[in-house]
């Protein structure tokens, strides 16, 4: 897949590199500020209660 990524990214090695580079900040902002978020109420661990 990466492979993949890399040949169909167009331009040469340093343009390939800034871009995977910015497509790698791009899905961890996504997965941070969408995803996540969502997900975390869902949860079944997120629900713990202590009592006596």
């Amino acid at each position: 897949m990466y492979g993949w990524i890399w040949r169909n990214l167009p331009g040469n090695v340093w343009s390939k590199s800034a871009q995977s580079v910015l497509l790698v900040l791009l899905v961890v902002s996504v997965l941070l500020f969408v995803v996540f978020p969502w997900v975390e109420p869902r949860l079944w661990f997120t629900k713990v209660t202590v009592g006596r």
